[in-house]
Parts: C-alpha cells; sequence; structure tokens
C-alpha cells in the first residue's frame, strides 16, 4: 500500500517554544483517520505540516510522494483539499463559491468560466452535500452547518488526493453535526482512493467510516494505529489525564468521564 503522508523524526519549535516533539507517523493511501487530543496538544500543528503550510524545525515530511522543501508548493497544495469552519468567504451564491476552489479565489475570477466537467462536478457535490437546493444562497444567509458543508464541496471541487479537514464540525448543532458526518462517509465511501485526516476535540465528532486514530498529548504521540485497537478506554484516560468510559453505538463512539 502506498503512504500519502509521511512524518519522520518531526519536531517543530516557535521561538522558545516546542509545538510538536520527534513525531514519527504513517498515512497509507485511502486511509481516514482522526487526531484526537486536547487543547495544546499539537493536533493543528500536525495538521499544517500535513498541508504543507509550515515546514518542521527538523524531521522530514513527505506528501504525495513529495517531500516537503523539495517541491513546488502550489503544484502540490493543488491536490490537498482544507476545510477549516473558520474561513470566511465572500458575500456570494454557494455555487459561486464552489467554483471558485478550482481557481483558490474568495468568489469567481473576472473572465474566468468553468469547463462542462467542473460544472458537472459542481452539481455532484452539492448532491452530495445536500447543498444543491441553496445553490443560489448566498454566505450571509447561510446557517453554520450550510457553511460547513459548502466549504466541503469548495475542497472537494478541484479533485484532491489528499483531504485536511480541521474540527470541521466546531459550532455546530446535533443535526448540523450529523448531516456532516454523513456526508464524510458518504465521501469515503464514493472515493476509497481519497485519503483523509480529521482533526477533532470529542469522540462524538469521529465519523462511523473512519479507519485509524492518532492520540496526542503535549506534543507527542501517545496512540496510532488501527481506531478498533487505538479508541480504547485506557488511552483516552491516559490522553485526558481523568478515567473515561468509552461505547460504540452503530460505529460511532461516545466518551463519558466516570
Amino acid at each position: 500500500m502506498s503512504t500519502a503522508l509521511s512524518l519522520l523524526g518531526i519536531t517543530v519549535r516557535r521561538g522558545p517554544t516546542t509545538l510538536i516533539t520527534d513525531i514519527s507517523w504513517q498515512v497509507p493511501t485511502g486511509s481516514h483517520w482522526t487526531v484526537l487530543g486536547p487543547n495544546g496538544a499539537g493536533k493543528s500543528t500536525v495538521l499544517k505540516l500535513a498541508g504543507g503550510w509550515w515546514y518542521p524545525t527538523t524531521g522530514k515530511v513527505d506528501i504525495l510522494g513529495h517531500r516537503l522543501g523539495r517541491v513546488e508548493l502550489a503544484r502540490l497544495r493543488r491536490r490537498i483539499g482544507w476545510v477549516d469552519p473558520r474561513q470566511r468567504l465572500g458575500d456570494y451564491p454557494v455555487a459561486e463559491l464552489v467554483l471558485s476552489g478550482i481557481t483558490a479565489s474568495n468568489g469567481l475570477l473576472p473572465r474566468w468560466t468553468p469547463t462542462p466537467e467542473e460544472e458537472a462536478r459542481l452539481e455532484e457535490l452539492l448532491q452530495l452535500t445536500d447543498m444543491a437546493a441553496k445553490r443560489d444562497r448566498r454566505w450571509s444567509a447561510l446557517s453554520q452547518g450550510e457553511r460547513a458543508r459548502t466549504l466541503l464541496a469548495r475542497a472537494l471541487i478541484h479533485q484532491p488526493d489528499l483531504l485536511l479537514l480541521d474540527e470541521p464540525t466546531t459550532g455546530l448543532d446535533l443535526p448540523g453535526r450529523e448531516k456532516l458526518l454523513r456526508v464524510i462517509d458518504e465521501l469515503r465511501a464514493r472515493r476509497p482512493e481519497l485519503t483523509t485526516v480529521m482533526v477533532t476535540h470529542h469522540v462524538e465528532e469521529i465519523a462511523a467510516s473512519t479507519s485509524d486514530a492518532l492520540l496526542l498529548r503535549d506534543g507527542r504521540i501517545l496512540a496510532a494505529g488501527p481506531i478498533g485497537t487505538t479508541l480504547t478506554a485506557a488511552n483516552l484516560s491516559r490522553l485526558y489525564g481523568l478515567e473515561v468510559e468509552l461505547q460504540q453505538v452503530k460505529g460511532r463512539w461516545f466518551a463519558l468521564c466516570i
């Protein structure tokens, strides 16, 4: 199995602060990871390395077969989709915002016209994310959940090989969260070759289709591997420093403090 993402001996320092220490992590192509840990554990740092936005202080990062520091970043990032619910787009209709992901612009560029294939992909993604009926609704009129699904469709419009999701359910109510997680499950079923990494704080936000888990604490790996053997009550108790009971219902996980 090929490797979509490889971090080897990674340490990241910013000034006097060490954010992560000696991280080594392999992400096989087509796998679906959750990155879990408390605040300050290093989750966002790892994701920024995976997207080619940050460079390590020491160590090697390979993304989609290319060594970070030896590849043209603009071309590499065309193969990476990024979803961050904190992103704010211009007040344009949903369809325009999704299409603008092709040109990495905020709204459609003047004198730019999508191809018939890109238009067809737009329609497919609007259906997938349940946004087809809201294609003409502007960003300012969208709910938080609708914005999250619009950002997901936008990240997918250029057909990335690697999809990175930075706490995509932040700020969503229960229906919004569940709808987004169902969309992620459906996406993974439709594109088995796609590799995904999703950062979250809560096990309840882990999609049922997730294959593997990376647990981070204090900038180091506490555990990593198949989710069935990595996401355990014992590991979660160590991760958060308190006694945790873990339950699984219909492929989803729920944690309770004892």
